[in-house]
């Protein structure tokens, strides 16, 4: 990591980060909450294409100003700014925010495909700004304990690892299901925090080869289908010889709200998180040892918020350019090859 260089107008004390929020729907506006209630970012300006989700936001802040979109908001004294608008959107608005020399933080996925996010790493790269995305299954207690025990070799060779991500009922807005502004379904939308749990966790190994299956409405499809999948599942085998399978979807009728866990299997033991009772927000995470099962960390917690809290966290204590943000385009350029396989 980059030693740290206070930018000017930032504190390293206890001065909040002055953020402006682009996007406050349900997500966004949950950010939001979330990096105020932290007391690590303070909201100077707000934007959202509807006015109703502005006022709905400025609830949480009564002194912010309402911004008709990203050039007004860009207007304001920021230091940041926090980015939750359709896909589509994505690489274009945090190019132009660094280039403003203002940090981003970014709703997943970055950009549409490597070459979108390579193009905003290298932006950020070029203005020597923090950026980071809401890869959020990260900074769940149960995956950051996962990760200390494969990064301390604790389970042994790892040859095996099972990702999978089914949500009983798949996005509400329309524009996930048109391929241009949304770069792609479920594997673009749930699959990234898949590939990207296993490849952080693992120390990103190289990618040796994937093959992939699409499914829209029970029936194969291809990458270059009009339709967004609703199923896919691929293999990824990794030059550590891991081999990895990923399976994900849109209203799988599986008999309840959702199944999303990352199990890892070694020479020495194993270890999984997995969602409670169907929820998406409650998590266990075990490690095993031959038969014998052992609790890492049970629910509840409260993880959501976490990776937006941590990026103003470091924004307010001066951080620039982490070179660590080239992990993003490897795990694009794995959401990548899944399609291409297809």
């Amino acid at each position: 990591m980059n030693e740290i260089v206070l930018d000017r107008t930032l504190s390293a004390t206890t001065k909040p980060a002055r953020l402006g929020f682009l996007g406050v729907g349900w997500i966004g506006r949950h950010r939001m909450e979330a990096i105020l209630a932290s007391g690590a970012g303070e909201a100077v300006a707000i934007a959202d294409a509807s006015p109703e989700m502005s006022e709905e936001a400025r609830k949480l802040a009564p002194q912010a100003a309402i911004a008709s979109g990203l050039e007004d908001l860009l207007c304001h004294d920021l230091d940041g700014v926090v980015i939750a608008t359709p896909s589509a959107q994505h690489a274009a608005q945090s190019i132009q925010s660094l280039q403003a020399g203002v940090a981003v933080f970014c709703q997943k996925p970055l950009g549409r495909d490597a070459g979108e996010v390579e193009a905003v790493v290298t932006a950020a790269e070029k203005a020597d700004r923090l950026l980071g995305v809401d890869l959020s299954y990260r900074y769940t207690q149960g995956m950051q304990q996962i990760r200390s025990l494969l990064q301390n070799g604790e389970l042994g060779h790892v040859h095996a690892v099972d990702l999978v991500f089914h949500n009983a009922y798949g996005p509400d807005k329309e524009w996930f299901y048109d391929k241009s502004r949304s770069g792609g379904g479920c594997v673009m939308d749930l699959g990234i925090h898949l590939a990207d749990l296993a490849l952080w966790a693992l120390d990103f190994p190289k990618i040796e080869k994937v093959t992939s299956q699409l499914f829209h409405q029970g029936q194969r499809i291809s990458s270059t289908a009009d339709q967004v999948e609703d199923f896919a599942t691929a293999t990824i085998e990794l030059a550590s010889g891991t081999v990895a399978r990923l399976t994900c979807s849109w209203r799988l009728q599986a008999g309840c709200d959702a199944i999303i866990g990352a199990s890892f299997y070694g020479t020495a033991g194993g270890a999984e998180i997995h969602n409670v009772n169907g929820s998406f927000y409650a998590f266990k995470a075990e490690r095993f040892r031959g038969t014998s099962r052992e609790i890492l960390v049970e629910p509840p917690e409260d993880w959501g918020g976490r990776a937006a809290i941590d990026w103003a966290r470091r924004l307010r204590s001066g951080s620039r350019f982490d070179p660590s943000c080239r992990e993003y385009a490897v795990t694009a350029k794995a959401i990548d090859r899944i399609y291409q396989a297809a």
